[in-house]
């Protein structure tokens, strides 16, 4: 089982852009499709973007298409969101996940593995 290790979170302000990375653990990367949630305060977990085990597909939460790119580097076990013209409403602690059975990008309880989270923090 992969160990998930978040970076690039940090404080921006609106218009502004983060790079977040999601550093895998293990040899098995490649058979785990990967997804991104976030949390913000007092609200539940939320779908932002999930990208599947070759890469090729990709999926996006509607609050973030267009802004948010989610992509994958096998070679180098990572996984990266990068995020653009943010807005305050971005800000959340932003979690990567793994799923390495049937993938439900969206379904966050069909995980199975999960980093500690990064905080983003937009202002306005």
């Amino acid at each position: 089982q992969v160990q998930l290790v978040e970076s690039g979170g940090g404080l921006v302000q609106a218009g502004g852009s983060l790079r977040l990375s999601c550093a895998a653990s293990g040899r098995t990367f490649s058979t785990y499709a990967m997804g991104w949630f976030r949390q913000a305060p007092g609200k539940e977990r939320e779908f932002v973007a999930g990208i599947s085990r070759s890469g090729v597909s990709t999926y996006y939460a509607d609050s973030v298409k267009g802004r948010f790119t989610i992509s994958r580097v096998n070679a180098k076990n990572t996984v990266v969101l990068q995020m653009n013209s943010l807005k305050p409403e971005d800000t959340a602690v932003y979690y990567c996940a793994a799923e390495g059975g049937q993938w439900y990008p969206h379904e966050q309880y069909q995980y199975d593995v999960w980093g500690q989270g990064t905080q983003v923090t937009v202002s306005s």
